[in-house]
């Protein structure tokens, strides 16, 4: 079950499009810039929208088994987001994600899920909440940088902006130099053997925003490991959306302790 959950929210712990659309192009880092620049110019990035909605492929493997699927994401910004995942043409989970709960439930063992973001990410093993859920869908910083010190570095080309103000759970952010978005996100919990990586190969200007057009999740926690590479396949926003979710007769609620 776990799988998909991490599909889930990996898309949680994602082109071709109806809309017009641009590859844009990057800069390399080759000269020291102050953190407070990084942060002001990222979030200038474009992101008028109002909705969101995504079909994308999925590929996900750990040290067992692999497996392809399709996901379809739907994004009311700041206030919610269904994702479903299918294989072969069948819905074989969905999560309805709000700033005050999740939902989730899948077909495999009929087992359903509701409960606050603090059992999940206890769960998960990384902190979430609905704005880095949908940060990380839609290619921004998972943190808010404002609220953060940083020291900056040059990394392999890109800016990197690394918290350690947590000793136990060490923040890096890594941004490109001509648009300042976002090449990599990594959080990292030492002694628990904790490490979440998201990488955002590609990117794609659109009227509306810029977003990813690939999204690859690496996971390790306790020597296991999850990849997740998340293909956008198509597009379109300010539609409006229905997001329906119900859970089927007779599934089993689960409780994570």
């Amino acid at each position: 079950m776990k799988r998909y959950i991490f599909i889930t929210f990996g898309a949680l712990l994602l082109l071709s499009c109806n809309a017009r659309k641009a590859v844009i192009a990057e800069g390399t880092a080759n000269e020291m810039v102050a953190s407070s620049k990084v942060i002001e110019n990222h979030y200038k990035l474009k992101r008028n929208f109002s909705t969101a909605y995504i079909k994308a492929s999925a590929k996900y493997k750990d040290d067992h088994m692999s497996q392809g699927v399709s996901a379809e994401i739907r994004i009311k910004k700041d206030e919610q987001i269904l994702i479903s995942v299918r294989f072969l043409g069948f819905t074989m989970a969905k999560a309805l994600i709000t700033p005050q709960e999740v939902k989730y439930y899948e077909k495999i063992g009929n087992k359903f899920f509701e409960g606050d973001y603090s059992t999940l990410s206890k769960w998960l093993g990384t902190e979430l909440d609905f704005q880095k859920v949908q940060n990380m869908l839609i290619g921004e910083a998972m943190d808010d940088l404002t609220k953060g010190k940083y020291t900056t570095t040059i990394d392999e080309s890109l800016y990197k902006l690394q918290d350690a103000s947590n000793k136990n759970t060490e923040k890096a952010f890594y941004f490109e130099a001509a648009n300042y978005l976002i090449k990599k996100q990594e959080v990292t919990q030492s002694k628990e053997d904790r490490r979440l990586q998201i990488l955002y190969p590609r990117h794609k200007e659109y009227p509306e925003m810029v977003l990813p057009s690939q999204i690859i999740i690496d996971a390790v926690q306790n020597g296991k490991k999850v990849n997740i590479n998340i293909d956008y396949n198509s597009v379109s926003f300010n539609e409006n959306l229905t997001f329906p979710y119900s859970v089927p007769d007779g599934y089993e609620r689960i409780y994570i302790d």
